[in-house]
C-alpha cells in the first residue's frame, strides 16, 4: 500500500520562483514535492507514482501541455489524479484554451493566484488525501482479482482432476466388465451364482454411471460437451430413460405410472443428454423412495413447452434444502440412517445440461418424507410434418448368425487385453494380444487381422501411432480399427478419427455394443 508521504506532489508553476516558494511551503509541512519546468518532464514523471499535480493556468496555455494531458487519460481505470490549478481571477473562465483543457480534467480544485500558504496547503493535502483512497481502491482491486485467479485456477485444477480420476477409474473397470461377460458367456452357474453375476453387474453398471457423472461435470464446466441438437420427440426420451432406470425400479419393487400424450412432443435437443437427464430423475426418485414405492412420470405439452413431470412418495425435501438441491455435491439426507450413496453431482448435472438445452428444472417437496416432485420444461418445436426416421439397416441374413473374425487387442493393460480376448474368444472370434503398440503393430504385419481394437494411452507407441502405421501398411490398411479409451469427449473421437480409427467406444466397454458391432462387419 503507498503511504500519503510516499505520494509526491509535481508542480508545474508559472515562474522558476514561483515553483521554488511552492516546493519550501509543502515541504514545511510535511509534503514530499518536486518541482518539474516543462510540461513534457510532467509527463514522463506521471509514469511512476504521482499524489496530486499542482499547475499554474499559465502553463495550460503551452503548447506541449497535451503531453500531461494525455499521460493523465492513460493511467490506470481506479486513478483519477487530483489536480489543484492556480489561477487568477476570471482566467478558467475568461479563455477558451485553458476552459478546453480543464474540461479534460476530471478532479480538479481551482485557487486563485496568488494564494495563501494555508489555501496551498490545505488543498494539496485534501488532494492526497483523496488519492490515498484511490491507493486504497486499488489495492483492493489487486486483491480481489488475485483472489478470483486463485479460485479460477482452484477451480481448473478441480475439474482437470475431475476428469482425471474419471478416466483412471475406468480403467480397472473395463476387465471387470469384460471377465463378467465372460462368465455369463460360459454358463453353468447354479441359481446362487447367476444372482451374485446378476450383482456384480448391477454394481458396475452402478460405478459406471457415477463415473460417466463425474466426466460430464468436468466437460460442462470446461466448455467441452457439445450437443448433438436433434428434432426429437420426448416420448421416445421418456421410453430411453426408463429403459435406464427399470432395473433399479424393478430392484426396489416400485411402482412406476407413465402417463403421455398420443400425439408428438417435439423439442430440438441431444437424445443420448435428455435420456440421461430423465433416467437420472427416475433413478434418485426409485433410491429416495422406501421399497414398494409409486413413482409418477408424466410428459404433456403446452403453447410453447414441453413438461416432464417426476413425482414420487419418498423420504421428501426439506424445506431449506429446496434452495440448493442443485447445488454440486448436495446430497438431501446425509445421516447414517438415511444416507443413500452418491456423489451428489445428478441434479446439478441435470440442470446443467438442461440449461444448455434452454429448458430448466425446478424441485418441490411438502417435506420430510412427503415425496418429491421435479419440473423439466423445454421449448416445445411446433408439430410439422416430416418424413419418419430410416430405420438402422438390418444385419444381413448371412450375418445374421455368429461371426467368426480375426481380431486384435492392443492394450498395455494387460488385465484388461486378458480379458477382452477371452471374452472375444467365448465368442468364437480368432484373437491375438498385444501389451503395447509396437508389438500390436508387429503382430497385425504377422496376422493380418479384420478388426484391431486398441487403446490409446500407451507408453512407447499410443493408438493414434498405432493406427497411423497400420493405415500405411497397404496389407492392414482395410482393417476395421475400433479405439478404446477411458476418454469420450468429442475432441478425443475427433482425434482417433483423424488417426485413422472407425469406431470410437469408452471404457468401460459394453460388451453388447461390441459384439453387436462385430456381428455386423
Amino acid at each position: 500500500m503507498t503511504a500519503v508521504g510516499e505520494l509526491r506532489v509535481l508542480i508545474l508553476p508559472a515562474t522558476r520562483r514561483d515553483g521554488l516558494v511552492a516546493v519550501q511551503v509543502l515541504q514545511r509541512a510535511g509534503v514530499g514535492s518536486e518541482f518539474v519546468a516543462e510540461a513534457g518532464a510532467m509527463a514522463e514523471a506521471l509514469a511512476t507514482p504521482v499524489g496530486a499535480l499542482v499547475i499554474a493556468d499559465t502553463a495550460l496555455a503551452r503548447a506541449d501541455f497535451g503531453t500531461v494531458l494525455d499521460a493523465i487519460a492513460a493511467q490506470p481505470a481506479w486513478s483519477d489524479l487530483p489536480v489543484v490549478l492556480m489561477s487568477r481571477v476570471g482566467e478558467v473562465s475568461g479563455s477558451e484554451r485553458i476552459s478546453a483543457v480543464t474540461a479534460r480534467l476530471t478532479n480538479v480544485t481551482v485557487i486563485d493566484r496568488p494564494t495563501s500558504v494555508r489555501t496551498l496547503v490545505s488543498a494539496v493535502e485534501a488532494a492526497l488525501r483523496a488519492r490515498q483512497r484511490q491507493y486504497q481502491i486499488r489495492d483492493q482491486i489487486t486483491a480481489l482479482r488475485e483472489a478470483e485467479e486463485a479460485l479460477r485456477l482452484g477451480d481448473r485444477r478441480k475439474d482437470e482432476f475431475l476428469a482425471t480420476l474419471a478416466h483412471e477409474l475406468r480403467n480397472p473397470l473395463a476387465p471387470l466388465r469384460s471377465a463378467l461377460a465372460v462368465l455369463k458367456l460360459r454358463g453353468g452357474a447354479d441359481a446362487q451364482q447367476a444372482r451374485l453375476l446378476q450383482l456384480m453387474e448391477r454394481q458396475i453398471s452402478v460405478m459406471v454411471r457415477l463415473i460417466e457423472d463425474l466426466m460430464d461435470l468436468a466437460r460442462i464446466a470446461s466448455g467441452k460437451v457439445v450437443l448433438q441438437q436433434e428434432r426429437l420427440d420426448m416420448r421416445d426420451v421418456i421410453d430411453g430413460a426408463v429403459e435406464s432406470a427399470a432395473p433399479a425400479i424393478a430392484a426396489a419393487r416400485h411402482q412406476l405410472n407413465i402417463t403421455k400424450p398420443s400425439t408428438p412432443a417435439y423439442v430440438m435437443g441431444d437424445a443420448t443428454r435428455l435420456i440421461q437427464v430423465v433416467g437420472n430423475l427416475l433413478s434418485n426418485a426409485a433410491k429416495y423412495t422406501p421399497a414398494g414405492g409409486q413413482l409418477l412420470l408424466s410428459l404433456h405439452v403446452s403453447d410453447a413447452t414441453v413438461v416432464v413431470e417426476m413425482r414420487d412418495n419418498g423420504v421428501g425435501i426439506p424445506a431449506p434444502m429446496l434452495p440448493h438441491v442443485f447445488d454440486m455435491f448436495a446430497q438431501v439426507n446425509r445421516t447414517l440412517d438415511r444416507a443413500q450413496g452418491g456423489l451428489g453431482i445428478g441434479l446439478s448435472l441435470v440442470r446443467d445440461l438442461l440449461d444448455m438445452h434452454g429448458g430448466s428444472i425446478t424441485a418441490a417437496s411438502g417435506g420430510v418424507d412427503r415425496g418429491s416432485t421435479f419440473t423439466i420444461q423445454l421449448p416445445r418445436l411446433q408439430d410439422v410434418d416430416q418424413p419418419a426416421a430410416s430405420e438402422p439397416d438390418a444385419v444381413p441374413a448371412a450375418h445374421a448368425g455368429e461371426r467368426h473374425l480375426r481380431v486384435l487387442v492392443i492394450d498395455d493393460n494387460q488385465d484388461a487385453a486378458d480379458a477382452l480376448a477371452m471374452l472375444l474368444q467365448a465368442a468364437g472370434h480368432e484373437v491375438w494380444t498385444a501389451y503395447g503398440g509396437a508389438q500390436g503393430v508387429e503382430l497385425a504385419e504377422q496376422h493380418r487381422p479384420g478388426v484391431v481394437l486398441c487403446d490409446i494411452g500407451m507408453p512407447g507407441m499410443n493408438g493414434h501411432e498405432v493406427a497411423k502405421a497400420l493405415r500405411r501398411d497397404a496389407a492392414n490398411s482395410g482393417a476395421v480399427l475400433i479405439a478404446l479409451t477411458g476418454w469420450g469427449t468429442q475432441e478425443v473421437k475427433n482425434e482417433t478419427a483423424a488417426a485413422g480409427f472407425d469406431f470410437h467406444f469408452t471404457k468401460p466397454v459394453d460388451v453388447d455394443s461390441i459384439a453387436g458391432l462385430l456381428q455386423q462387419l
